[in-house]
This record gives C-alpha cells, structure tokens and sequence, in this order.
C-alpha cells in the first residue's frame, strides 16, 4: 500500500501519474505478447529458427522498454526537453550513416548495425523530433521576436531529407502530418496551411514519379490488376474468415503465408483467430490512449507540455491508423508497425521512450511541485 502522507519520490510519481493510460499501455504490450505468440511461430519455423524466436526476442526488448518508459516518466519537462535534443542528434548522426554503411533491403538504406544489433535510427528520430518542434512552437508564442517556425521549418527540412533519401516514405509523411498538425495548434496562418498543404502535394507527387516502389504501391492500390497485391488480399480475407469471434488461437492460416505476419499484418492475425471482437477492443485501446492524452494536452497550462503531449499522442494514433487501414486494403502498403504489438526492437524501445515522456507531461506536476516545496501531510492529488 502506498500511502499519500509518505512522500517518497516513488509516492509522489505514483499519485501524480495518469494510472489509467499507463494500465492502457501495460494491456497493449500484453496484447502485443499474446498475438505475437500467435503470429510469428511458421515465420519462424520458415526460417530455420526456433518456433518462439520471435516471442524472446520481443520478451528480451520488453524489459528494457519497461525500463525506459518508467525511467522517462519521472523526468521533468526541461530533463525531456534535453534528453530529446541529445537523442534527436545522435539520431540524425545515425539516421545519415545509416545512408554509407546501412544495410540495403529491397532497395531502401533504413537500418544500421551497432555493436551487433540492427538499429533503425528513424524510430528513435520521430519522438525526440515532436518535442523539439513543440518546444520550438511553445517559444515562439512566448518570444515572438525568437525565429522558432524558421528554425522548426529547418529541423522539418532536413529529417525529412536525410529520409527521403534512404527512402522512407512512410515515416516521412508521418513526420510531416505531425509538424503540420503541431504547426496548426501553434496558431499557423492561412497563407501558411495553403503554401505547406501545396508543397505536401508536390512532394507526393515528386515522391509518385521518382520512387518506383512508391509508384508501384499506388497503382496496385488503385488498381489491383496492375501488380501483385497477394499480401493485402489475403489480409482482407482473414477478416472475413475470422467473423466475430474468429477460428480459434493456432487455426489461422493467413500467419502461415504472409512472410511479415508478425509485424506489418499481425493485425489480420489477430482478426483471423480471435476476431473482429478482439480487433476492436485493440482499437478502442488505441484511441483510449490517444483521446486520453488529448484531452490532458487540452487542460494543460504550459504551453510546451500541451503541444508536446498532443503531438506524441498525434504521432501513436496516426501510426496506428495507418498500420490497421493497410491491414483492411484502406490505404497503399506502408510497411509500418502496429505499435507495441508488431515485432521489432527499435520500434518498441521507441515507443516506450515516446510515451514516457507522455506519461511524464501528463503528471500532475505543478501539485506535485508544491507539496515537494512545503512538505507537508496534505494528500496528493488523485487521477481518474
């Protein structure tokens, strides 16, 4: 039992912290455990590996990812702000080696191999990006005479190149739908939502007519006889296989013939043996999460608190909407993970730093603050 009179550091975290978003968190790692186990066993098995490679090896990246995301959610706005420019540096340090010495895969330079472990610098890029653009914002608004859109129209610039040039159009657009919609919560002009929604446009385009993977995504998205679109067919059809409550846990099929079953579509996985039942407690997962954190941004006094908190919950939904809609043929194929339920080391470790610091914004600091000044027996603050 932990008391409201102690005031411990651990006393102090745990009556100031959003208790219901980090339960929401814990269930969709549990989730992301559980369909794992479902999904990744043939892949596995078609790659010579044991049936449960997969499983402990998300297992073994978990633990950390716990770590930091607890660790992260102690921290202060102003630790954030430079634990976020010190991991958005080394992450653009890498995210440009990855462009010499990266490993090229179907045609794109997106991961680098570090002391042995395969890191994708992008994942680590995104979250520290949002809060240097929100501290960015959340100065201009407080020092008008500071060039803080110049200098977050700059930061935007080169991410967005050093991307573009691996390629990675997914995670680009997913960068710049964010600073757009932190760009707009700023208070952006509307010569300024013309000319960015213009040059947003030019550079799909741009993207369409130079990109040929790109190119090739689109068209068999608008026309499914003009290339193969066996991966999305098949995950369509697992929906449909599934119904309401689906086959069972290990009577799916799709997982045996969709290489990447444990990650881009382990959400057709899940639709196919547990069912569309399931699929929609995860959605509602997801958007609990995200509207959570919206309205804690909205109730939020300090301005970089409000953006930054906003533009992370922005970047999980939109990522997660964009994995679900590929799953369900909505949208051209991404090949992005569905967050803290796909495999992958460097986007979990990501995401726990990302919605750590969440966790962190959304604490009832300035109580916290105040109890810690005077030391005194009054009762800490409660969260719904």
């Amino acid at each position: 039992m932990i008391s409201r009179t102690q005031l411990t550091p651990f006393a102090v975290w745990w009556w100031t912290i959003d208790r219901l978003l980090l339960a929401a968190l814990g269930a969709l790692m549990l989730a992301g455990i559980i369909l794992l186990l479902a999904a990744s066993s043939p892949v596995a098995t078609k790659l010579g590996l044991d049936p449960f490679y997969f499983v402990n090896r998300q297992i073994l990246y978990l633990i950390p990812a716990i770590v930091i995301m607890l660790g992260t959610s102690l921290l202060s706005p102003q630790q954030i702000r430079r634990l976020a420019l010190a991991v958005f540096v080394v992450g653009i340090v890498l995210l440009a080696g990855t462009l010499v010495f990266g490993t090229e895969i179907k045609g794109a330079r997106r991961w680098i191999v570090l002391l042995g472990v395969n890191i994708q610098p992008s994942e680590f890029v995104k979250p520290a990006f949002v809060i240097l653009i929100a501290w960015l914002f959340a100065e201009s608004a407080r020092k008008p005479e500071m060039p803080a859109n110049t200098m977050a129209l700059a930061l935007l610039g080169l991410v967005v190149t050093l991307l573009m040039m691996q390629p990675d159009v997914g995670q680009t657009m997913l960068i710049a739908m964010v600073w757009g919609a932190l760009f707009f919560m700023a208070g952006m002009r509307v010569i300024w939502v013309v000319g960015l929604a213009g040059t947003a446009v030019a550079g799909l385009g741009a993207a369409y007519l130079t990109v040929p993977h790109v190119a090739r995504r689109v068209k068999r998205f608008l026309d499914p006889s003009s290339g193969d679109t066996f991966q999305v067919d098949n995950a369509v059809e697992s929906f449909l296989r599934g119904g309401w409550f689906g086959q069972g846990p290990g009577e799916g099929t799709v997982k045996r013939i969709l290489p990447d079953s444990h990650a881009d579509f382990i959400f057709a996985v899940a639709a196919e043996e547990f069912g569309i039942v399931l699929c929609l407690i995860v959605v509602g997962l997801f958007a609990f999460i995200v509207i959570r954190v919206l309205s804690r941004a909205m109730a939020a006094q300090d301005p970089f608190a409000r953006y930054a908190s906003a533009g992370l919950a922005i970047l999980f939904g939109t990522q997660s909407a964009i994995n679900m809609s590929v799953n369900l043929h909505l949208i051209p194929a991404k090949g992005m993970t569905l967050p803290f339920i796909s495999y992958g080391g460097s986007s979990l470790l990501s995401l726990a730093f990302g919605m750590g610091m969440v966790l962190a914004l959304t604490r009832e600091r300035p109580r916290a603050e105040q109890f810690g000044r005077h030391g005194g027996a009054m009762p800490l603050p409660r969260t719904a």
